[in-house]
Protein backbone atom coordinates (compact mmCIF):
# COMPACT_ATOMS: atom_id res chain seq x y z
CA UNK A 1 0.00 0.00 0.00
CA UNK A 2 1.58 3.25 -1.07
CA UNK A 3 -0.25 5.38 1.22
CA UNK A 4 -2.37 4.42 4.73
CA UNK A 5 -0.88 4.05 8.02
CA UNK A 6 1.82 2.10 9.14
CA UNK A 7 2.04 -0.49 11.19
CA UNK A 8 5.01 0.05 14.39
CA UNK A 9 5.74 -3.32 15.72
CA UNK A 10 7.11 -3.21 18.69
CA UNK A 11 9.82 -5.61 20.04
CA UNK A 12 12.39 -3.77 21.92
CA UNK A 13 11.26 -4.89 25.71
CA UNK A 14 13.65 -6.84 27.62
CA UNK A 15 11.02 -10.09 27.95
CA UNK A 16 12.84 -10.39 31.27
CA UNK A 17 9.33 -11.87 32.68
CA UNK A 18 9.81 -14.89 30.62
CA UNK A 19 11.49 -18.09 32.12
CA UNK A 20 11.64 -21.50 29.65
CA UNK A 21 11.53 -25.01 30.93
CA UNK A 22 14.25 -25.53 34.03
CA UNK A 23 14.09 -22.16 34.44
CA UNK A 24 16.28 -21.23 31.58
CA UNK A 25 15.67 -17.95 30.28
CA UNK A 26 15.19 -16.64 26.77
CA UNK A 27 13.91 -13.31 25.29
CA UNK A 28 10.13 -14.33 24.78
CA UNK A 29 10.03 -12.96 21.00
CA UNK A 30 12.90 -15.97 19.59
CA UNK A 31 10.45 -18.78 21.14
CA UNK A 32 9.20 -21.30 18.75
CA UNK A 33 5.61 -20.47 17.60
CA UNK A 34 3.54 -21.59 14.07
CA UNK A 35 6.98 -22.89 12.51
CA UNK A 36 8.57 -19.49 12.84
CA UNK A 37 9.04 -17.30 15.92
CA UNK A 38 6.15 -15.80 18.58
CA UNK A 39 7.79 -11.96 16.39
CA UNK A 40 7.77 -13.51 13.20
CA UNK A 41 4.36 -14.48 13.39
CA UNK A 42 3.05 -11.04 14.60
CA UNK A 43 5.73 -9.33 11.49
CA UNK A 44 4.16 -11.72 9.25
CA UNK A 45 0.49 -10.65 10.20
CA UNK A 46 1.40 -6.87 9.92
CA UNK A 47 2.79 -7.51 6.45
CA UNK A 48 -0.06 -9.55 5.11
CA UNK A 49 -2.13 -6.74 6.04
CA UNK A 50 -0.79 -5.01 2.93
CA UNK A 51 -0.18 -1.98 5.14
CA UNK A 52 3.56 -0.60 5.84
CA UNK A 53 5.58 -2.08 8.35
CA UNK A 54 8.60 -0.47 10.64
CA UNK A 55 9.80 -2.94 13.35
CA UNK A 56 11.36 -1.40 16.34
CA UNK A 57 13.53 -4.20 18.07
CA UNK A 58 16.89 -4.09 20.32
CA UNK A 59 20.40 -5.19 18.68
CA UNK A 60 19.97 -9.09 20.36
CA UNK A 61 16.69 -9.38 17.83
CA UNK A 62 18.44 -7.85 14.93
CA UNK A 63 18.95 -10.61 13.00
CA UNK A 64 15.76 -12.50 13.99
CA UNK A 65 13.67 -9.63 13.18
CA UNK A 66 16.09 -9.18 9.91
CA UNK A 67 14.94 -12.72 8.46
CA UNK A 68 11.24 -11.03 8.18
CA UNK A 69 11.59 -7.53 6.93
CA UNK A 70 14.30 -5.20 5.49
CA UNK A 71 17.07 -3.49 6.85
CA UNK A 72 15.47 -0.29 5.58
CA UNK A 73 12.46 -1.02 7.60
CA UNK A 74 14.13 -1.60 10.81
CA UNK A 75 14.42 0.59 13.86
CA UNK A 76 17.65 -0.54 16.13
CA UNK A 77 17.07 0.81 20.19
CA UNK A 78 20.09 0.24 22.26
CA UNK A 79 18.99 -0.07 26.12
CA UNK A 80 20.82 0.94 29.09
CA UNK A 81 23.24 -2.25 29.04
CA UNK A 82 24.23 -1.73 25.52
CA UNK A 83 25.69 1.42 25.63
CA UNK A 84 26.21 5.03 27.61
CA UNK A 85 22.15 5.36 28.34
CA UNK A 86 21.53 6.86 32.00
CA UNK A 87 17.91 4.85 32.09
CA UNK A 88 16.34 1.32 30.56
CA UNK A 89 14.39 1.76 27.66
CA UNK A 90 10.17 1.90 27.79
CA UNK A 91 7.62 1.51 25.31
CA UNK A 92 7.45 5.36 24.71
CA UNK A 93 10.69 5.06 23.38
CA UNK A 94 10.27 2.29 21.16
CA UNK A 95 7.08 4.12 19.73
CA UNK A 96 8.32 7.28 18.87
CA UNK A 97 11.00 5.56 17.41
CA UNK A 98 8.54 3.72 15.07
CA UNK A 99 6.50 6.56 14.41
CA UNK A 100 9.37 9.22 13.80
CA UNK A 101 10.86 6.79 11.58
CA UNK A 102 7.37 6.92 9.17
CA UNK A 103 6.68 10.76 10.23
CA UNK A 104 4.52 11.04 6.97
CA UNK A 105 2.50 8.04 7.62
CA UNK A 106 -1.55 8.77 7.61
CA UNK A 107 -1.54 7.16 11.09
CA UNK A 108 0.47 4.69 13.42
CA UNK A 109 -0.72 0.93 14.49
CA UNK A 110 0.59 0.13 17.28
CA UNK A 111 1.43 -3.56 17.50
CA UNK A 112 3.11 -5.50 20.37
CA UNK A 113 5.55 -7.88 18.77
CA UNK A 114 4.52 -10.42 21.28
CA UNK A 115 0.85 -10.86 20.10
CA UNK A 116 1.28 -13.59 17.49
CA UNK A 117 -2.25 -14.21 16.93
CA UNK A 118 -3.62 -11.10 15.46
CA UNK A 119 -5.19 -11.08 12.16
CA UNK A 120 -4.72 -9.30 8.98
CA UNK A 121 -7.91 -8.56 8.44
CA UNK A 122 -8.05 -6.56 11.85
CA UNK A 123 -4.80 -4.42 10.99
CA UNK A 124 -7.17 -3.48 8.38
CA UNK A 125 -10.08 -2.83 10.08
CA UNK A 126 -8.36 -0.24 12.43
CA UNK A 127 -6.51 1.66 9.73
CA UNK A 128 -9.75 1.83 7.82
CA UNK A 129 -11.49 3.30 11.03
CA UNK A 130 -8.58 6.03 11.12
CA UNK A 131 -9.64 8.43 8.67
CA UNK A 132 -12.93 9.24 10.69
CA UNK A 133 -10.98 9.24 14.54
CA UNK A 134 -8.01 10.60 16.25
CA UNK A 135 -7.39 7.15 17.88
CA UNK A 136 -9.11 3.81 17.10
CA UNK A 137 -8.41 0.65 18.72
CA UNK A 138 -9.58 -3.19 18.33
CA UNK A 139 -11.79 -5.01 20.81
CA UNK A 140 -13.18 -8.37 21.65
CA UNK A 141 -16.16 -9.29 23.42
CA UNK A 142 -15.88 -5.69 24.52
CA UNK A 143 -12.68 -6.16 25.80
CA UNK A 144 -10.09 -3.73 24.84
CA UNK A 145 -7.20 -5.00 23.30
CA UNK A 146 -4.42 -4.16 20.09
CA UNK A 147 -3.74 -2.86 17.68
CA UNK A 148 -4.12 1.00 18.72
CA UNK A 149 -3.96 3.35 15.74
CA UNK A 150 -3.75 6.97 15.98
CA UNK A 151 -4.29 9.65 13.15
CA UNK A 152 -1.46 11.67 11.80
CA UNK A 153 -2.68 14.99 13.64
CA UNK A 154 -1.39 12.79 17.07
CA UNK A 155 1.82 12.71 15.48
CA UNK A 156 3.59 15.62 18.02
CA UNK A 157 2.15 14.06 21.03
CA UNK A 158 3.64 10.34 19.93
CA UNK A 159 6.82 11.85 18.93
CA UNK A 160 7.55 12.87 22.95
CA UNK A 161 6.65 10.16 24.16
CA UNK A 162 9.74 8.52 26.21
CA UNK A 163 10.46 6.09 29.18
CA UNK A 164 7.72 3.91 30.07
CA UNK A 165 5.14 6.45 29.25
CA UNK A 166 3.04 4.34 26.68
CA UNK A 167 -0.12 4.88 24.29
CA UNK A 168 -2.12 5.02 27.34
CA UNK A 169 -1.79 8.26 28.26
CA UNK A 170 -2.78 9.64 24.96
CA UNK A 171 -6.08 6.99 25.25
CA UNK A 172 -6.60 9.23 28.38
CA UNK A 173 -6.35 12.48 27.03
CA UNK A 174 -8.01 11.80 23.53
CA UNK A 175 -11.40 10.19 22.29
CA UNK A 176 -10.93 6.91 21.31
CA UNK A 177 -13.13 4.44 19.14
CA UNK A 178 -13.20 0.39 19.83
CA UNK A 179 -13.41 -1.27 16.64
CA UNK A 180 -15.21 -4.77 17.37
CA UNK A 181 -13.25 -7.97 15.97
CA UNK A 182 -13.85 -11.27 15.96
CA UNK A 183 -10.17 -11.85 16.78
CA UNK A 184 -9.50 -12.96 20.35
CA UNK A 185 -5.75 -12.25 19.79
CA UNK A 186 -6.21 -8.98 20.23
CA UNK A 187 -6.27 -9.86 23.79
CA UNK A 188 -3.62 -12.31 24.01
CA UNK A 189 -0.22 -11.54 24.58
CA UNK A 190 3.20 -14.04 25.76
CA UNK A 191 4.92 -13.12 29.06
CA UNK A 192 5.29 -16.19 30.51
CA UNK A 193 5.32 -20.00 29.30
CA UNK A 194 2.21 -20.61 30.42
CA UNK A 195 0.80 -17.85 28.23
CA UNK A 196 2.76 -18.87 25.09
CA UNK A 197 1.35 -22.69 25.57
CA UNK A 198 -1.69 -20.94 25.46
CA UNK A 199 -1.09 -19.12 22.09
CA UNK A 200 0.48 -22.40 20.43
CA UNK A 201 -3.08 -24.21 22.02
CA UNK A 202 -5.19 -21.73 20.35
CA UNK A 203 -2.99 -21.65 17.22
CA UNK A 204 -3.36 -25.93 16.75
CA UNK A 205 -6.74 -25.64 17.27
CA UNK A 206 -7.56 -22.75 14.47
CA UNK A 207 -5.55 -24.87 12.41
CA UNK A 208 -7.81 -27.84 13.01
CA UNK A 209 -10.75 -25.58 12.83
CA UNK A 210 -9.66 -24.91 9.24
CA UNK A 211 -8.73 -28.18 8.08
CA UNK A 212 -11.84 -30.21 8.94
Amino acid sequence: MAGGPAVVVLAAGRGERFVGRSGARGHKLEQAFAGTTVIGASITCAIRSDLRVVVVTLPRLFETVRGHVSRENIVVLHDATDSDRSRPLGMGDSIMAGVTARPHADGWLILPGDMPLIQPATLRAVADALPQHLAVYAQHLGRRGHPVGFGPELYSELAMLSGDEGARRLLARFPAHGIEVPDQGVLMDVDTETDLHALRAVHAAHGAASAA
